[in-house]
């Protein structure tokens, strides 16, 4: 939606197309509290307000999921699930990625209600709370990190034997008094109690023990799942299937740009994502212009 704005404000003619719900992940947030300028606000507000901002500037907006594009030179045939094609000179991909799930009954209902992705956008919620990690790669020991300096206590459950992550990462955690670890358990079971995460249970792979850990959240980084096969003909994807673009969110096919977290990059935050949006959207306006 913020390539969508910088593309209306020069003078270009936008559709949007959805697949799920306009805001993406950011939706799943009840509270952000770190876009610039903006104490806080929930992830729908914003959202809906960026919705209302870009269709007030004239962008048209379709619920639809592209399933492959053309290259017709000059011009790109985005084609959708239904078969109608949507022709456009420059179609900027901004796919994002889906975080990868436990599986486990009341899951999705628990999603920005005591599950969260995110420490950075989330952690201060639990400050002096205990919370679970799920997870034992850079990413969760990076975000156990964090929680640690604010939450009562971490419990880190790794299904496997073995943490993942770099030793230096293990090293810095574990010293750490309020942080605690268990290996080689599965997270079986989600408790609730008045539609709050109240505990998780675990199981032992080993013996097949069992047990419940009283929690006040559960963070989980078991890794992202960008979806971008699709369009893999025109778009080159890195060995993680995210696009191989730069900061400058070109592609290798003239006309085709890629934004936000389903690209190759480092720092997948809000202000990125929409950093994305606005370099992707004024180098496609550069092109359409022949600069």
């Amino acid at each position: 939606m913020t390539a969508a704005l910088y593309a209306l404000r020069n003078g270009k003619s936008v559709l949007v197309l959805e697949k799920h719900g306009f805001g993406g992940q950011i939706t799943y947030s009840p509270k952000v509290e770190n876009w610039p300028g903006t104490a806080q606000m929930s992830g729908n507000e914003y959202a809906d307000a960026l919705l209302d901002q870009i269709m007030a500037q004239g962008a048209e907006v379709d619920l639809a999921e592209a399933v492959r594009i053309e290259d017709r030179g000059d011009v790109k045939a985005v084609i959708t699930e239904d078969g109608e094609e949507r022709l456009a000179r420059a179609v900027i991909l901004a796919t994002g990625v889906k975080h990868r799930m436990l599986g486990l009954p009341g899951e999705t209902e628990l999603v920005g209600e005591g599950i969260s992705f995110c420490a950075v956008c989330d952690g201060d919620f639990y400050t002096d709370r205990v919370v679970c990690m799920a997870g034992g790669g850079n990413s969760a020991l990076q975000e156990a990190i964090l929680l640690s300096g604010k939450c009562r206590k971490v419990i880190m459950l790794q299904d496997l034997d073995f943490f993942t992550g770099e030793q230096k990462l293990q090293d810095i955690l574990f010293a750490r008094d309020n942080v605690e670890k268990r290996t080689g358990v599965a997270i079986t079971a989600l408790n609730t109690e008045n539609g709050e995460l109240k505990s998780v249970s675990i199981r032992n792979r080993a013996t097949g023990e069992t047990e419940d850990i009283p929690c006040d959240g559960l963070f989980v980084a078991i890794g992202l799942i960008p979806e971008n096969e699709a369009f893999a003909p025109l778009a080159d994807l890195n060995e993680y299937g995210y696009f191989d673009s730069g900061e400058d969110c070109v592609t290798r096919t003239p006309g085709i740009y890629a934004a936000g977290d389903c690209r190759s990059k480092r720092v997948r935050q809000l202000t990125t994502a929409a950093a994305d949006g606005a370099t992707a959207a004024l180098a496609a306006c550069r092109y359409l212009d022949g600069q």
